[in-house]
């Protein structure tokens, strides 16, 4: 059978990847006053510098049907099927659209996925199930593939600001608990495809450091890792993170990658994370 891969752009795989792993992207729009903008033509540094310039803050669409149709209705001349890989549903609509198109072809299957996740997490999957369908695997055997990935994967992060995110209604919970975290820097995670706090911590520092254990803890499990350390314009910053983890855990493979402007629209610009899975590569 020969299976496509289609994500959107929250993924945040770069140009390379999706060209040599050939991952097909279907992109979500900021809108930026009367601009809608999709978010892969424009840089992170523009979003961000624009919004500074903003009187209030972007919001952000999901593609439109008529996009994914035609992407489909193209890719159903090349391939069997596609498996359509999404950010968390709890986020955006983008994977029910999908999924609403799913019997649209009789002799080509739509199998769309929810990865309950957003960013290089959701990338994970992507580039698994493209390495997964180059080699001739089934549907089955990458969606079983993607089972055993959740066990091992886990993402933590830290806003600036918590305000995009309540306002944006992103935030489990977020009006009920946000007087309470004015003074903390939380860690925050996905709980049942939610963004929710994991923990109150009282300083920036203090919740990267409280990461940095849940990552030894993995660690300890002895099974190979790869780490991404993901930033909403702030680089140095992660690069500057990368270089003390790997003096802490050289044994894992780290890459970087970024909060783009849907995902920064709703994080604030500094956001700060890391997301890890056992590395299939090396499994």
């Amino acid at each position: 059978m020969r299976i496509a891969v289609v994500t959107d752009s929250t993924a945040y795989l770069t140009d390379e990847q999706c060209e040599l792993y050939s991952i097909y992207r279907l992109p979500l729009s900021v809108i930026m006053g009367t601009d809608a903008i999709e978010e892969t033509s424009i840089t992170n540094t523009d979003f961000f510098e624009r919004v500074k310039k903003m009187d209030s803050l972007p919001t952000s669409s999901q593609p439109a049907i008529g996009q994914a149709i035609a992407l489909f209705n193209e890719l159903s001349k090349k391939y069997d099927a596609v498996i359509s890989i999404h950010l968390s549903s709890e986020l955006s609509g983008t994977y029910n659209s999908i999924a609403s198109l799913d019997t649209m072809y009789e002799d080509f299957k739509i199998y769309p996925y929810d990865s309950g996740i957003s960013c290089s997490a959701q990338g994970y999957f992507v580039l698994e199930a493209a390495r997964m369908a180059k080699e001739g695997a089934a549907i089955g055997d990458i969606l079983q593939k993607f089972e055993k990935m959740k066990v091992t994967l886990q993402s933590y992060f830290v806003v600036s600001d918590l305000h995009h995110l309540v306002r944006g209604g992103r935030l489990s919970n977020g009006s009920a608990i946000i007087g309470s975290l004015l003074k903390v820097k939380p860690i925050l995670y996905f709980e049942n495809k939610k963004i929710t706090v994991f923990e109150k911590i009282r300083t920036k520092k203090r919740a990267l450091k409280r990461i940095e254990q849940l990552l030894g803890e993995d660690v300890a499990k002895r099974y190979p890792i790869v780490a991404t350390i993901i930033h909403a314009n702030a680089e140095a910053e992660a690069l500057e993170w990368i270089g003390k983890l790997k003096q802490q855990y050289p044994a894992i493979r780290y890459e970087i990658s970024c909060f783009g402007p849907v995902i920064g629209t709703h994080l604030g610009e500094g956001a700060l994370g890391i997301t890890w899975v056992e590395d299939q590569t090396k499994v």
